[in-house]
This record gives structure tokens, C-alpha cells and sequence, in this order.
């Protein structure tokens, strides 16, 4: 727990033995809809992230699990993010490089935190553009999206993030192997398997 704008603030950082490569920042999906800083592709991309060396933090934004508050539209979960931003560059002793990653209603609150911090990377997973007003975004963000996704159709996605020049689209495919596999699609540059 931390300190956090309106409250306490439920936070986990993870922390790699070796000098970290940057600090991650991991939002969840939207707090009135069941999102918590223990959803599974928020686990994912914050175990993708301590992987590749990073310190990572993820957190419940306010009124969520421990965390103090209510819901805030996005404004107070804005200011929930810098917080525990603030608190794992001390806790890790290091300011930069930052790479922000969000899924949904998290990914709409981490492109507004990028327009207050610098960022080596913007990682938005299929954002919440149809309820809430994305922020423009760099040129470099990587942004995954269903190809099926019933939430937000997949031309939504790419209307909202137009700017960006590598647009992800996943779907689940049958497959002769023993399970799906991922196709991942970069505009039409290239289509490749994973099994």
C-alpha cells in the first residue's frame, strides 16, 4: 500500500535481482466492470515486461480491492497512475526509461499519463476508444487489438490510434496442433503463427 491522491493505494512491484532495465507501469481495465490490477492480461504484459528486465508495478485504481476512493472517470485514476509511477521510480531508484501499458479503461488512463511523462514505449491493449476520449499517442505505440472483439470493433481501435505506424490485430485460430494459435497481423506488412 502507498499513499495515493484520495487514499491508500493497493500496489505490487515486482523487482528483478539484476539492475533493471526501466520501470513498467501496468493499468487494469475499468473499476465499475470488474477490472483489477489481477486481471490476466494485466498479469500477462506485467510478466512480459519483468521479463525483458524491467521493475514492473501494477495497481488497483481507486475504490478497487484496498485501494481508497471512488471512481473518478478516468481524472482520478490519471492521477492514481503518476502516483504509483512516482513510487516505483523511487522505490527502484531510477526515473527512466518509463514504458506505460494498459488494457481497455487502462489503456485510456496510461494515454493520458504519457502526455505529463516522457516514455520509451506506449502499449495499449484493446482500448476503450468508443467510451472514452483517447489521447493523441506517439508514432512508436504499439497497440493489440482482437480482431473480434465485441467490446470495441477492430476498425474503432484503428481509427482512434490512426498515427501509429505498427497496429497489432490478434485472433484465435483452429489449428492441427494441439491447441489455437495467435496470428499476428502488423497492417499488411506481414502475417506470422505462434503456436
Amino acid at each position: 500500500m502507498i499513499d495515493g491522491p484520495t487514499g491508500p493505494l493497493e500496489v505490487v512491484l515486482n523487482v528483478p535481482e539484476a539492475p533493471p532495465a526501466g520501470v513498467a507501469l501496468v493499468t487494469h481495465p475499468h473499476s465499475q466492470q470488474g477490472g483489477t490490477l489481477d486481471n490476466k492480461v494485466v498479469q500477462t504484459l506485467a510478466k512480459t515486461f519483468f521479463a525483458l528486465g524491467y521493475g514492473v508495478a501494477r495497481f488497483n485504481f481507486r475504490g478497487v480491492g484496498a485501494s481508497g476512493g471512488t471512481f473518478d472517470d478516468g481524472n482520478g485514476e490519471t492521477d492514481d497512475a503518476l502516483a504509483v509511477l512516482a513510487h516505483a521510480q523511487q522505490e527502484l531508484a531510477m526515473t527512466s526509461p518509463v514504458v506505460l501499458a494498459g488494457f481497455s479503461f487502462g489503456a485510456f488512463v496510461q494515454t493520458r499519463v504519457a502526455r505529463r511523462v516522457s516514455v520509451q514505449r506506449l502499449v495499449l491493449v484493446g482500448p476503450a476508444v468508443r467510451r472514452f476520449a483517447v489521447e493523441p499517442v506517439p508514432a512508436d505505440t504499439i497497440v493489440i487489438h482482437g480482431e473480434e472483439d465485441d467490446v470495441v470493433p477492430l476498425p474503432d481501435g484503428h481509427k482512434s490510434v490512426s498515427c501509429c505506424r505498427m497496429v497489432a490485430s490478434l485472433s484465435m485460430r483452429p489449428s492441427t496442433c494441439s491447441g489455437p494459435k495467435i496470428v499476428r497481423s502488423f497492417g499488411n506488412r506481414s502475417t506470422r503463427s505462434f503456436p
